[in-house]
């Protein structure tokens, strides 16, 4: 039976190099995976997914998936099919961007058209509250994974800490596209002590 997925972690846990993994194993048992991410994610260029270990795929906007599918599907046909290919599973990457709305939608992908939804996204912002799109996913995924990764103390990361100038940044707009130079993975302790790095002890 089909599910949606909702497997989150704080930054640098490796979750889109996950997402490219499980992709190649579809890929490698002759299955067509489609591999989306939320139009606001524009950090690695248009139609692109990259991880920081170097693995790259060229993805799809799931606006654009989601329309097709809501003009094109027919459950005569007992299968959805796009760009020619029959759909064995969905696949998202930065998943905390997708609306409510969306969430919904990729739920009645699964209930209704028994294809597995797999979303990969942060579950909290830089302030520690939850994105619309994965309160989304926490209050209707059928399975929720955390993918774990570590602060620099050896705990468990689970705040996703935004700092500028070697202090941590505790105001501002939800979304600010960054990366290692702008983001860290801290333990619950240390977000709330501000210290960044090891060297702050």
């Amino acid at each position: 039976m089909a599910k949606l997925y909702f497997r989150y972690g704080a930054m640098g846990s490796s979750k889109s190099a996950n997402i490219l993994m499980v992709r190649y194993n579809y890929e490698e048992r002759g299955q067509y995976a489609v591999l989306l991410k939320p139009r606001t994610d524009n950090r690695d260029g248009e139609h692109e997914i990259k991880s920081r270990i170097g693995l790259e795929a060229p993805a799809e906007y799931v606006d654009e998936f989601l329309k097709e599918i809501s003009e094109t599907w027919s459950a005569d046909s007992g299968e959805y099919r796009y760009h020619g290919k029959k759909v064995d599973a969905v696949l998202i990457d930065e998943a905390q961007f997708l609306s409510p709305e969306e969430v919904d939608t990729l739920s009645d992908i699964v209930d209704f058209y028994e294809i597995p939804v797999l979303c990969y996204g942060l579950r909290a912002d830089f302030r520690t509250r939850l994105f619309p799109g994965s309160m989304r996913l926490m209050e209707i995924a059928d399975v929720i994974e955390e993918v774990p990764t570590v602060c620099w103390c050896g705990k468990r990361a689970q705040c996703n800490t935004r700092y500028a100038n070697g202090k941590i940044v505790r105001e501002g707009a939800q979304i600010f596209l960054g990366s290692n130079e702008s983001y860290v993975a801290l333990c619950r302790k240390h977000y709330k002590e501000g210290k960044l790095w090891k060297e702050d002890e």
